[in-house]
């Protein structure tokens, strides 16, 4: 109704004021053209196109901050937890005890900070597709590490990096050439 009475207001302002609206902008303009009056259709018609125009307008920038916010909700923060079978019993492993996941014997391994380790049933791409990327790094085909596990980090030979985990690993982190700019970008944004 409010839009309907400033539509009013509109056509009634230009109703009265036609003359001299069209001589403001015929003053404006090239002397080659002309500016006919409005009839109170096309005004209509104008805001009415208006009206449309600005609610995409609006809808436009209200999207991206609103599919932001509906990524960052609906984005899931990964697993919580795996199942794990152990001595005859099922345990679950919270996400956050786990320092490493690593290919022992052609499967998976789950090492947590606490040095148990545990098989697990799924291949470590899976894994690393259920797991926060923010949190574990793939640093090669065996290794998927937790932020928290990585003590330090330093140069190794042919530009490749060692990390030096915080809990006691039998093999050599290393890091290829060619994720280094990749895995330091990772340790540095949090």
């Amino acid at each position: 109704m409010c839009s309907s009475l400033a539509a009013r207001i509109k056509i009634d302002f230009l109703k009265k004021n036609n003359d001299m609206k069209t001589q403001l902008i015929t003053d404006n303009l090239n002397p080659a053209i002309t500016v006919s009056p409005f009839t109170t259709r096309e005004v209509i018609t104008s805001l009415g196109n208006m009206t449309d125009d600005y609610g995409n307008f609006a809808q436009l920038l209200r999207l991206p901050w609103l599919s932001d916010l509906l990524t960052k909700l609906t984005t899931s923060t990964g697993k919580k937890s795996f199942l794990v079978f152990k001595n005859n019993k099922y345990i679950n492993v919270l996400t956050e005890n786990i320092a490493i996941f690593y290919i022992k014997y052609e499967s998976p391994v789950i090492k947590c900070f606490d040095q148990q380790e545990f098989f697990v049933n799924y291949s470590l791409d899976k894994i690393q597709g259920l797991l926060p990327e923010k949190q574990f790094y793939r640093l090669n085909r065996q290794y998927l590490v937790n932020f928290n596990a990585v003590k330090e980090v330093e140069h190794y030979f042919a530009r490749k990096l060692l990390v030096n985990p915080a809990i006691p690993i039998k093999d050599k982190l290393i890091v290829s050439r060619e994720k280094v700019t990749e895995f330091l970008h990772w340790l540095d944004n949090r």
